[in-house]
């Protein structure tokens, strides 16, 4: 079994969309293993995306993701990592699949309401920055 982050952005948080989201994670079979709420300083959001330290989108992309509360998720299954990547769709919005939750959700690049990890050393990595061992043990 693998694991994955997923992350519920600020944009979808701010505008209700939680739930949603949420029922299409159950819905691609993945079995939810921790959640939380929280709410990223701009240092914990910098700390986060430190991978992207170098790159010109950094400064906004770390200022976005502290402007408002985010949900943070491990999710497991089988081949967990491409599976949520497919469902989350393209980065872009107007790039990603019919039926994605980018395309059904996002409002642009950077507000496009999902996150996840790219492989298994970022999802190590970026599991550890948000979860306990013991907050994964259910």
């Amino acid at each position: 079994m693998e694991r994955t982050l997923a992350i519920i952005k600020p944009d979808a948080v701010q505008r209700g969309l939680i739930g949603k989201i949420l029922a299409i994670v159950e819905e691609t079979g993945l079995t939810l293993k921790a959640l939380h709420l929280v709410r990223l300083s701009k240092a914990e959001a910098e700390g986060f995306y430190q991978v992207h330290r170098e790159r010109p989108f950094f400064d906004s992309l770390t200022t976005f993701m502290s402007e408002g509360p985010v949900v943070v998720m491990v999710l497991e299954g089988r081949d967990a990592i491409a599976r949520w990547r497919a469902v989350m769709g393209a980065t872009d919005p107007a790039r990603a699949e019919e039926g994605t939750i980018r395309r059904l959700l996002g409002e642009s690049l950077e507000r496009n309401s999902v996150h996840g990890s790219d492989g298994p050393a970022t999802a190590e990595f970026e599991i550890g920055y948000f979860f306990s061992a013991l907050d994964q043990e259910g």
